[in-house]
């Protein structure tokens, strides 16, 4: 997604077409967050956020980029049908769901196509909990990022064609995960567009639209210990690029634009820093920064 807008203060301005990347994205599970190292000279690390609908670690050991927990034998005896193929009778969908009412997806199988569906990218709703696999969804799409209180998340594609070759029809989304495998959108960090639940954060290469799992808190300063729990337009950096920052791990801060001065103008102390080494931005995000305090 390239960023080609200037920012106005952290949050503003525009993104256009899908920038080439590889890699692949966070690992859903793990407590790390996705800040600036502790070394001033260094970019932000690209660390993994959590793409789950409550922001917090599940315990599990062993979870698909996707959310999909992996059965460690080789083998998930719960797994009705093939998400690829699309096996289920007529006027069903194959998608994923929790067999044994955990916070994680950890199975396959048929359910029913909503009489009239949301399409993809739309507001959607999951019915009996964000992981029952029901959803109000189109085939072949999944109610992802679903609120746990008011049921309401966004519709996001499966991905399509061969395992070994996916596709996403959005060009601006790839394809991520392997047993549970979503085309997850693309999105600039300094735009902020991303669906009404979600923001967008920088996930492993890609800078992607999340679930917003901040609640009440994610302001400038607040202490964070996972990416995706400060507000859309910031993320958890490390507590040393935050001035005043109290939290153990780090605090929010904000995205911005090097050729702005909306950094000074949200905080004296801070400067605009480039979210990428010399040389290393994808084309169109060569101005993506993020505000830290001043040397």
């Amino acid at each position: 997604m390239r960023c080609v807008g200037m920012l106005v203060m952290f949050v503003g301005a525009g993104c256009g077409a899908l920038a080439d990347a590889t890699g692949v994205g966070g690992t859903a599970g793990e407590s790390t967050g996705g800040g600036p190292s502790g070394s001033r000279d260094d970019p932000p690390a690209r660390e993994p956020v959590m793409p789950t609908t409550s922001g917090v670690d599940d315990g599990s050991d062993d979870v698909d980029e996707a959310g999909f927990i992996r059965d460690p034998d080789g083998g998930n005896p719960m797994i009705l049908c093939d998400v690829w193929a699309q096996d289920c009778p007529a006027g069903e969908k194959c998608t994923a769901w929790s067999y044994d009412g955990s916070h994680s997806w950890n199975g396959m199988k048929c359910v029913p196509i909503a009489a009239d569906p949301d399409g993809i990218g739309e507001p959607c709703t999951v019915i009996d909990g964000p992981y029952s696999g029901v959803d109000t969804c189109v085939l072949p799409a999944i109610c992802w990022g679903a609120n746990s209180e008011s049921g309401v998340g966004t519709c996001v594609e499966f991905c399509r064609g061969l395992e070994a070759a996916p596709t996403c029809t959005d060009p601006n989304a790839h394809c991520e995960g392997r047993e549970l495998a979503l085309c997850i959108p693309s999105c600039c960090p300094v735009e902020q567009t991303c669906p009404l639940g979600t923001a967008c954060y920088p996930t492993g290469y890609h800078f992607e639209c999340v679930p917003d799992a901040g609640g009440a808190g994610g302001a400038y300063g607040d202490p964070c210990e996972y990416l995706n729990v400060c507000d859309p337009g910031l993320f958890c950096a490390d507590a040393s690029m935050v001035p005043g920052c109290t939290g153990s791990f780090g605090c929010c801060a904000p995205f911005c634009d090097t050729r702005s001065s909306a950094c000074a103008l949200l905080d004296p102390q801070l400067e605009c820093a480039p979210w990428y080494r010399p040389g290393q931005a994808p084309p169109g995000e060569e101005f993506v920064g993020y505000c830290r305090g001043l040397e």
